[in-house]
């Protein structure tokens, strides 16, 4: 394994990689020990968050929006049918994810209207035949994610959510077929190596798009195109923690490709409309086969996908969901707690569904605790003063602002640094077009 282009090699695994290894980490959570608010459920089942969000979910870039119905499906039992309940025009969407984290189809308000439905979802290679009144979407690997969420106005509105939730359904339809599950990783691995070897065993199981096959192959030299048993072990204690440094230097790398960045910037905003765009061979309902919606760049396209994996897995496109965030404020310096920040929106985003502004930790983008159980603000916060014009004045502090305005938009923020982000429900082409701009967050 040892040769002088070693460390770009390792680095350019752990960026190919790191999507399909930290997304099936995530996968295996879910089905083994649930995240936060949402339960443990086995594949080809329903976990569904009956409250939303808070500081306890430990998932990055989780939304208070909307609660979750999460569902990782493994479709080595065969088909599985899904069904949708009529929502009555209620805004939800569940987003169907790949093990390498591309958006392959939607079903929603956007999507697929909110009327009720029935749905076949198949896995790769898959020509039985089709189910009278059922939708057919073909997976791209044969574990994948369905991300649900379901917009809600307030602990009142909770109980008419949790029924449509319980009316969401998956069902084999070979109802004694037993899941594949996720092959497990030789626990003799080391651990400083062990990203190395769950990327060789689930690269093989999840063969990725044709257009990277050539990339993964690029990789055989550090062992993760090795079919049987793991090299790892087997390696001198010296190469071991060679490879071991170099992933460290890797995840510096990718590190650096989430701050920086390629997105456009404005006002301290980056403008990440399009890092979840890195999809380009699967588009089943729902999802857009279209241009605007692409990373046309191969190598650009890679790093987008791992950038995008560490600091929001599971986005969502921009035509279904929008988001921009920032570290910065208007002096150009790191958004802290130690100071007041104000945010004028006028007018507030263009949307056709909803939108609000959350609050993450620094680095760990996790929700904040604060002391009136508030994480995010937006256009259905209760209690939310106007200012004369119509704009709305949102007031960031860590410290409980005195005003009543102020004390009645307050987003409160952690002590230390923090990153809030912007999502846009179902954007308005003003947006993704940038005719509407993002005013930026003064200290104040």
């Amino acid at each position: 394994m040892d040769s002088p282009d070693r460390p770009a090699l390792v680095t350019d695994a752990y960026l190919y990689g790191f999507p399909l290894v930290f997304n099936l980490d995530q996968v295996n959570r879910y089905v083994t020990e649930g995240v936060g608010a949402n339960p443990a459920a086995p594949f080809n089942s329903f976990s569904h968050a009956r409250k939303l969000a808070g500081p306890q979910d430990t998932f990055v870039t989780i939304n208070n929006d909307t609660v979750y119905s999460m569902a990782q499906l493994d479709l080595s039992v065969g088909p599985v049918k899904l069904h949708v309940p009529d929502t009555a025009g209620r805004y939800y969407v569940l987003q169907f994810v790949d093990a390498w984290t591309n958006n392959f189809a939607y079903v929603g308000h956007r999507a697929t209207g909110t009327a009720e439905g029935d749905f076949l979802l198949v896995p790769p290679g898959w020509d039985g035949p089709a189910q009278d009144g059922h939708t057919l979407i073909r997976f791209p690997t044969t574990v994948a994610s369905i991300v649900g969420r379901w917009s809600v106005a307030g602990d009142d509105d909770l109980p008419a959510v949790h029924a449509l939730q319980d009316a969401t359904t998956l069902v084999p339809v070979h109802t004694d077929a037993e899941a594949t599950g996720l092959v497990t990783p030789d626990p003799a691995v080391p651990d400083g190596v062990m990203f190395l070897e769950k990327l060789r065993v689930w690269s093989q199981q999840f063969p990725p798009a044709d257009r990277d096959k050539q990339l993964q192959e690029s990789l055989a030299q550090l062992g993760t195109t090795d079919p049987g048993a793991s090299p790892y072990p087997a390696l001198e204690a010296e190469e071991q923690a060679a490879l071991a440094a170099g992933l460290e230097e890797a995840k510096v790398t990718l590190h650096h490709a989430l701050v920086s960045g390629h997105s456009p910037e404005v006002n301290g905003w980056k403008l990440t409309f399009h890092a979840f765009d890195y999809n380009l061979d699967f588009f089943e309902v729902g999802a857009l086969d279209d241009d605007r919606f692409k990373i046309a760049d191969p190598k650009l396209r890679i790093v987008e996908r791992a950038a995008a994996a560490i600091g929001g897995l599971w986005g969502n496109h921009p035509y279904e969901a929008a988001y921009i965030m920032t570290y910065l404020d208007d002096h150009g310096e790191q958004l802290n707690g130690a100071n007041t920040y104000t945010l004028r929106l006028h007018p507030t985003p263009p949307v056709n569904a909803f939108w609000s502004l959350t609050m993450y930790s620094v680095p760990d983008f996790y929700l904040v605790e604060n002391p009136i159980n508030r994480y995010s603000i937006g256009d259905r916060t209760p209690g939310v003063i106007l200012d004369d014009d119509g704009a709305l004045t949102i007031t960031i502090s860590h410290q409980r602002p005195t005003g009543d305005k102020e004390a009645a938009n307050w987003l409160p923020s952690p002590a230390g640094d923090f990153r809030p982000v912007m999502r846009m429900y179902e954007p308005d082409a003003a947006i993704l077009d940038q005719t509407y701009g993002f005013p930026a967050i003064k200290r104040t």
